[in-house]
């Protein structure tokens, strides 16, 4: 399954630093708009201990995890929906995504040009969304005009989508994004057919910078009221009042620890932690003051954000991490192994993944029937693993 991730903000944001960070990649990293102008693309894993855990349990002697691609996509400036910096061009290529990672940069550093000249995260999340819904909107009034003689003919599928259209319509010119709009079953199949930008679901990604002047280092319980409070204040506001999803990533830091080794990676952000003195809820643990991966938080909100989870199979030739959305059943679920499964599909010997591992082998799971079969209607599980019988 190939699903993709656009990586969107404005100029100057962290946008191709993070890229780096995501896809041990190196691209175009400069202190100007559009370093980036083409977009590239990273295939990354996905972090999950799991599929590690099986591997030793088999010896497997090849281990491949599930893995989500980020387009690095160049930055969105106001005005970019009536064509504005090279406008068009980017909105094509988020277009072509299935989910945007809107980076918003909430450390202020003098030496790092901000396009609108001061770090405000509420407001740069306003001017992107702003231009996708613009954009949106020329889309469905497009689209409008164009349907008026189907309707004539009487046609129902198009009487279905112009209901969803004008939802869209009035949703859209007040600033609301197409995926705040509630539709009927009928009028979502027809309207998801425009691959409105604003349809896509959208990750926050809110880039800081170790032993600089973060916003989320101003607490409310314990600092005093300044600017700095009250933008952070507004964007969590923000989030909670729109329901968003948004991790916290010092994507600088990450992309000079890209190349080191898990535990040299642990150390130097556990000593990034001890030195900043402060601990973002999103970037590190509260309980221990251990530093976490900002890049395995991010890979992991992505992953879930596109409604994905995972199945392992496993053995001694290989243990692999299988893609496939939340909800599908066992024969759809086998078309990540190979399309003929499903046709061909019998019954699948399921077992969930700790489980397994706690009897110590598929000989003491038959022995204890925790080794269940499970027919057509069965619905995959995140961390099953399964066998499927053809």
């Amino acid at each position: 399954m190939s699903l993709s991730i656009g990586i969107v903000g404005l100029p100057n944001v962290g946008k191709s630093t993070l890229f780096s960070a995501l896809t041990k990649k190196g691209v175009l990293i400069a202190n100007y708009p559009f370093a980036t102008i083409d977009p590239s693309v990273g295939v990354v894993a996905v972090p999950d201990d799991r599929l590690w855990k099986l591997s030793e349990f088999s010896k497997s002697a090849k281990t491949v995890p599930a893995a989500v691609e980020f387009v690095d996509i160049a930055g969105l400036v106001k005005g970019a929906s009536a064509g504005e910096g090279l406008g068009n061009q980017f909105l094509t290529n988020i277009r072509e995504t299935d989910a945007i990672a809107e980076v918003v940069r909430i450390f202020e550093d003098d030496n790092i040009i901000h396009v609108d000249g001061k770090i405000n995260p509420l407001s740069d999340i306003e001017v992107i969304n702003l231009e996708l819904i613009l954009a949106d909107l020329q889309s469905v009034s497009k689209r409008l005009l164009s349907i008026g003689s189907e309707i004539r003919k009487g046609t129902k599928t198009a009487i279905i989508e112009n209901e969803g259209l004008l939802k869209l319509k009035v949703a859209l010119e007040s600033g609301k994004l197409a995926s705040s709009v509630s539709f009927e079953e009928k009028e979502l199949e027809e309207v998801k057919k425009l691959c409105l930008l604003t349809m896509k679901p959208i990750l926050y990604v809110l880039n800081k910078m170790s032993g600089g002047r973060n916003l989320d280092d101003l607490r409310p319980a314990s600092a005093s009221k300044s600017s700095g409070e009250a933008r952070w204040t507004k964007l969590m506001n923000f989030f909670k009042e729109t329901n968003s999803r948004y991790v916290v990533v010092d994507a600088g830091i990450e992309n000079e620890l890209k190349e080191m080794t898990d535990a040299d990676k642990k150390e130097m952000r556990s000593a990034y932690a001890n030195s900043s003195g402060v601990a973002s809820p999103a970037s590190a643990s509260e309980s221990s003051g251990e530093a976490r991966d900002g890049i395995d938080d991010l890979i992991k909100a992505g992953y879930e954000l596109l409604g994905l989870i995972t199945y392992f199979t496993t053995g001694e030739d290989e243990s692999r991490a299988w893609t496939i959305k939340k909800g599908w059943s066992a024969p759809e679920a086998g078309t990540a192994i190979h399309g003929d499964f499903k046709e061909k599909f019998v019954r699948a010997e399921v077992i969930h993944w700790d489980t397994l591992l706690e009897a110590g082998s598929y000989g003491i799971t038959r022995e204890k029937g925790l080794l269940r079969t499970e027919g057509k209607e069965y619905i995959v599980k995140d961390g099953d693993v399964i066998e499927f019988k053809i």
